[in-house]
């Protein structure tokens, strides 16, 4: 259902827009979760960790065909906030063609070079043959995974975020369905799992078409209207591959890390692998509302409601941050029986060095929420080069924590990776944010009409837009 997010409260808005998207991501978590659990319990901590040595770079997959896909749909929200149902077809039209590159590009690289990047980061020699089994199943069937993302993300950007929820839950449930078929049944090992998630991303694929095609008459854009036109891709390219960009970069500092890790042995790599996994599940509520408000931003200001942009940042960074505390106290709380669901608590060692990752990500998790709250924002105000810097500052302190941290402290250098990282971040993006905050104020006392009693004041000129660059 298409959903105008430029009426009604603002918190509560972006709260109903957001829960799908929130049980969404978590679900997209899952699919991580359950590979890494299906592995570990059937083919053990050996196979669990040739699932970890390439967790550097899926999320180098999946981060840049996410943040392309959550960058494109930008122009579309904002399109269809100012009511430009053409250009927004235009926007739609573009945005798939950057997606069949980029889905090209990942599937030649990737599987033309998987052996050889796995070497790179010091894969140990008895992993490397079932971890480049894994990536080539995945980067082969990257197509699949750009076209449910970019499917996903140009319907939420109409204010539909329920049913690509129920669209993922259904592929979530098959595949683990299917993982525990290949890698138990048929005994496709490693690459089994990765088979399992392209499978059950098709059928999710498949029903995003089928919905478009049926309910949303806005997105069913007839053949006539799919000839490209090169003055249509400048801002998709430019949100799109800046934000895959912004993402990769990211995933640059995490495969550095991964390198790192990779160096202290399977044990270290385990009980990386099934913390992470763990992780991500935990702060993907966080990540929801970034996304929510990056929608939420690119409507209001299409529609130029500056107000509304101030007054739902301040009000989900608040809520946002005391799920933040939640969250942290049960990664804390739970974190033993959390790790054990994929590896047992046969293996104490790792369980611990688990456990200790999960303490420090879970004390620190305040930072991540004002991170994805400020970043959505400004990514969805069309300040691309911020968000961009900041990712510039996650790579350079998660790479120095891998390169440094773990080389003189080990494991615990690896713990700290990732806060370093955030509060780099944040010491780009709150200077931004309050930059940008008092151009929203100066906008808004622009569009706002003179009081009447005020007869020699001349009136205020129309509204000014915010700048879409810094």
């Amino acid at each position: 259902m298409i959903k105008n997010l430029t009426v009604g409260a603002p918190a509560r808005l972006i709260v109903l827009f957001t829960i799908p998207l929130l049980i969404g991501n978590l679900f997209q978590q899952l699919y991580l979760f359950t590979d890494a659990a299906v592995v570990g319990r059937l083919l053990g901590v050996d196979a669990l960790a040739s699932v970890g040595a390439t967790g550097g770079l899926t999320f180098l997959l999946i981060g840049f065909t996410w943040g392309s896909s959550a960058g494109l749909a930008i122009p579309v929200a904002k399109a269809f906030g100012a009511g430009d149902m053409a250009q927004m077809r235009r926007r739609v039209v573009a945005g798939a063609y950057i997606s069949i590159g980029i889905a090209a590009f990942i599937t030649i690289v990737g599987t033309a070079f998987a052996r050889d990047l796995l070497s790179l980061l010091r894969t140990p020699s008895e992993l490397i043959d079932e971890s480049t089994g894994f990536l080539l199943v995945t980067f082969g069937g990257s197509a699949v995974t750009v076209a449910f993302n970019y499917l996903s993300a140009i319907i939420r950007a109409l204010g539909d975020s329920r049913t690509p929820l129920i669209f993922l839950v259904i592929a979530c449930v098959l595949n683990a369905a299917l993982s525990a078929g290949f890698v138990g049944v048929l005994g496709l090992g490693v690459p089994g799992a990765a088979l399992a998630t392209i499978v059950a991303q098709c059928v999710s694929v498949g029903l995003c078409l089928r919905l478009i095609r049926t309910k949303m008459p806005a997105l069913a854009i007839p053949l006539r209207q799919w000839r490209l036109r090169a003055d249509d891709l400048g801002e998709s390219a430019r949100m799109g591959l800046t934000m895959g960009f912004q993402a990769s970069i990211i995933a640059v500092g995490t495969l550095v890390l991964q390198f790192a890790v990779n160096g202290l042995g399977p044990a270290a790599i385990a009980a990386f692998t099934a913390a992470s996994r763990v992780d991500q599940v935990a702060s993907a509520p966080l990540n929801s509302f970034g996304v929510g408000l990056s929608t939420f931003a690119a409507q209001n200001r299409g529609a130029r409601q500056w107000h509304r942009i101030r007054t739902g940042v301040f009000q989900i960074c608040c809520l946002s941050f005391a799920l933040a505390l939640v969250l942290g106290g049960v990664n804390i709380v739970f974190g033993t029986n959390l790790v054990g669901l994929f590896i047992g608590q046969a293996h104490a060692d790792v369980v611990a060095m688990a456990h200790r990752y999960l303490i420090i990500q879970g004390s620190t998790y305040s930072l991540l929420a004002v991170l994805f709250a400020l970043r959505g924002t400004i990514q969805g105000m069309g300040w691309t080069g911020v968000p961009t810097l900041a990712g510039v500052m996650e790579l350079t302190l998660r790479s120095l924590a891998g390169l440094v941290l773990v080389t003189h402290l080990g494991f615990l250098g690896a713990c700290w990776a990732s806060p370093l990282a955030w509060a780099g971040s944040l010491s780009t993006l709150v200077p931004a944010w309050i930059v940008m905050r008092r151009r929203l104020i100066a906008a808004e006392a622009a569009s706002t009409p003179a009081p009447a009693s005020q007869p020699d004041r001349p009136p205020a000129s129309s509204p000014q837009p915010v700048p879409a660059t810094a």
